[in-house]
């Protein structure tokens, strides 16, 4: 086993980037509490990482609940003496146009991207400060980056997540705190299968198939973040497809 030594918790971790990074980080030697709705998947995925010779532990957590952020933290604390590190992965993707007012699919989307995120945020500050050093790592998008038609809603969220960070990363430059966006492009996930509209699912899909990359390829960039001296702060990365406009 390879020598990262960190406690890393990880939210929607019971498949795609959130996966992929469980294991890719398990892998060199953190270790990982996964948190995400799909106990079954996370249970597998641990028994996996365990097999393997890794450390991980699972927990049923919905990103949307405060407390289940504030247990999720407390879990890593309680169970390996510390958390270094909170991936902020969960998150949802409604497509449509505004015109459409589906408020329901907005809330869905604020209430998991957004105040998923504060939530994370809200449970592992405090501990980041007493242990004198933490790492926020969040998934955005680079949906955030380029703005199109019928995502308006989603890409304000990613977008306010990157504001959110780098406000806070500039409230916290006294060596304790770092923070790193990641931006995926095109990544063969599950993120669409849950649009609504038949065609513009379809649509999504297709585009993930022919264009995506792996998963892997994210968690890779988390490793790199991670791994990172402490006075080394990674802010911001995209990662797409090479033929990806």
């Amino acid at each position: 086993m390879n020598g990262l030594d960190k406690v890393v918790a990880i939210t929607g971790a019971s498949s795609g980037i959130g996966e992929a990074t469980a294991r890719e980080l398990a892998g060199r030697g953190a270790a990982v509490v996964l948190g995400a709705r799909r106990t079954d998947r996370l249970e597998a995925l641990a028994q996996k990482i365990r097999g393997d010779g890794g450390r991980a532990e699972v927990l049923d957590i919905d990103v949307t609940r405060r407390a289940d952020l504030e247990r999720l933290v407390a879990l890593a604390v309680d169970r390996f003496g510390r958390l270094d590190v909170l991936v902020g992965n969960a998150g949802v993707a409604r497509i449509a146009l505004v015109a459409d007012l589906d408020v329901d699919a907005w809330d869905a989307m604020i209430d998991v991207n957004l105040r998923g995120v504060l939530h994370g945020i809200a449970a592992a500050l405090p501990v980041f400060r007493t242990q004198g050093r933490g790492h926020f790592v969040t998934t955005v998008s680079t949906s955030g980056l380029k703005i199109v038609p019928t995502q308006a809603v989603y890409a304000g969220t990613k977008n306010a997540v990157r504001t959110l960070l780098e406000a806070l990363r500039q409230e916290s430059t006294d060596g304790v705190l770092r923070t790193t966006s990641i931006s995926p492009g095109f990544v063969r996930t599950e993120l669409v299968d849950h649009v609504e509209d038949p065609a513009q699912r379809e649509q999504a899909q297709q585009a993930m198939a022919t264009l995506g990359i792996s998963p892997d390829a994210v968690a890779r960039a988390v490793a790199f973040a991670i791994e990172q001296p402490d006075d080394v702060e990674i802010g911001d990365l995209t990662i797409r497809p090479t033929r990806q406009g």
